[in-house]
């Protein structure tokens, strides 16, 4: 049987494992275009379901831009084909942009599925969105060899394009 601090242990070596790897820029890249696509849908709102499917919809399309124009820069840039190893190498990490576009879709399932309102669904996509950026920006610090203080005033500094985005959006509508 699992002990909780056993639990506790693995999921901080997954997480660790995660922020080290190549994939954390794509994630927030991905985390950022999924905000700015719901707070442009906030302003006509749909159904929960059409927002579900828009945000996966828009992830499938990016993940894909993301691989399509990493395999021809590969190409132009190496004078070959890109071989198997790099071809992974750029799918995984489109798949990461696509997921960090894409998660706030479950937020609006749940919505769909009448566990809290689209309303609210609106504002817990908006501001877990900037809170993953923040979390990502402290760890970041942290990672690098910043103190608590400094991480967290990273933290805040990118947490702040989120927001920032958010309060543009309030200032046109």
């Amino acid at each position: 049987m699992t002990t909780d601090a056993e639990s506790a242990g693995g999921a901080f070596r997954v997480l660790r494992a995660h922020l080290g790897s190549e994939h954390v820029g794509r994630v927030i890249y991905g985390a950022i275009i999924g905000l700015a696509l719901v707070v442009v849908m906030e302003v006509h709102p749909p159904s929960a379901a059409v927002v579900a499917g828009s945000l996966v919809g828009t992830g499938v399309a990016v993940a894909l831009a993301e691989a399509y124009s990493e395999f021809l820069g590969a190409e132009a840039r190496y004078r070959r084909r890109v071989d198997h190893q790099h071809a992974v190498q750029i799918a995984t990490q489109a798949l990461a942009v696509g997921f960090g576009t894409a998660f706030p879709a479950v937020i609006f399932v749940l919505a769909e599925a009448g566990a809290i309102g689209v309303d609210t669904a609106f504002v817990v996509a908006k501001w877990s969105g900037v809170g993953l950026i923040g979390f990502y920006g402290f760890c970041a610090g942290r990672l690098a060899g910043s103190g608590v203080a400094a991480a967290l005033v990273q933290a805040l500094a990118v947490a702040i394009v989120g927001a920032l985005l958010i309060a543009l959006k309030a200032l046109l509508h």
